[in-house]
């Protein structure tokens, strides 16, 4: 499945709920089901910097894809990275570096979080592209 047609998912999933109270609660229950990270990468240099609260992220290449494990202490923050997992992991780093984050602004994401939220958001963001430049790099 293209990283667009994942998002488009996600879009038509949070539109089910009627209010941001019901979103969250999806949000945790994603958090739930996040591809876990093995406790010998929860080390400080896979944290990614400029989140509140501790996410530790790790990528490896399989297949010419990256695959994203990760973990948070913050079951929000753990609902907010499983969604950014779901979107980019299995997937060619090339189309990582291209894809949009759009549907982060159309499921209502950024405005529901708090600054401090929002700016791990990006935070995370950032980080998961990151890994697919370094990837990128070595596959050419």
């Amino acid at each position: 499945m293209s990283i667009q047609e994942i998002q488009n998912e996600i879009v038509e999933e949070f539109s089910l709920f009627d209010d941001w109270m019901q979103r969250y609660e999806y949000m945790i229950e994603l958090g739930k089901s996040l591809p876990l990270i093995e406790d010998q990468y929860k080390i400080d240099e896979n944290i990614i910097k400029g989140c509140q609260s501790r996410v530790w992220v790790h990528a490896k290449l399989e297949n010419d894809k990256v695959v994203f494990t990760a973990d948070s202490d913050a079951i929000i923050t753990k609902g907010i990275i499983a969604i950014l997992i779901r979107v980019f992991s299995h997937q060619h780093p090339r189309d990582i570096l291209d894809a949009n984050t759009d549907f982060i602004d159309e499921i209502g994401l950024k405005e529901h979080l708090s600054p401090t939220r929002a700016n791990g958001l990006v935070s995370m963001i950032k980080q998961l592209k990151m890994y697919a430049i370094a990837y990128q790099t070595q596959l050419k």
